[in-house]
């Protein structure tokens, strides 16, 4: 496995991309970009697309980042910088799941790290759309984009979590 330095997070509401964000980015001893918390203000308003996709060129050129976030048409911006691609493959009934623990540890709202938890009827049907709808779309992205980075496609919280700690490990 290849020296990890730049860590793309990909995968439906739920999936865990946060999680498994989080322990990858403490163990580069960076932190971790949330692209929600890029792309929404904390009134669920949307930035303009060449903004963001702007913004994300301007993160992708360091040395060393973890971003998570799905924003497909975005997407192509991280996967060339890429290092490594984690791509959460989750069926829709486990990232409901992970979105109703989400919703009641915050009790809605605003998360600590500006992600602004807005859970409506038009999100939960993209959730468990994502795997028929979206993940394909995502695939072909990745062979498309992706180059020389190391894409581990994960159907699992369990496999999540082993992919982690072994990446973990690579680290230090």
């Amino acid at each position: 496995m290849k020296a990890i330095q730049r860590v793309a997070i990909i995968g439906c509401g739920g999936s865990g991309k946060t999680t498994v964000g989080r322990r990858l980015a403490a163990s580069l001893g960076t932190t971790i970009t949330h692209l929600d918390a890029v792309y929404y203000d904390d009134e669920w308003n949307k930035l303009p697309q060449d903004k963001f996709a702007e913004i994300q060129e301007e993160l992708v050129a360091a040395d060393t980042w973890v971003i998570d976030g799905n924003y497909a048409g975005t997407l192509p911006i991280r996967l060339r910088r890429a290092t490594h691609v984690v791509f959460l493959d989750l069926p829709g009934i486990t990232c409901l799941w992970g979105i109703a623990q989400r919703r009641w540890r915050y009790r809605g709202g605003q998360h600590n790290d500006g992600v602004y938890d807005n859970i409506n009827w038009g999100f939960i049907k993209y959730v468990w759309g994502y795997r028929k709808e979206m993940a394909p779309r995502v695939r072909a992205l990745l062979n498309d984009h992706a180059g020389d980075a190391e894409v581990f496609i994960v159907r699992s919280r369990r496999e999540a979590n082993r992919l982690t700690t072994e990446l973990e490990r690579t680290v230090r």
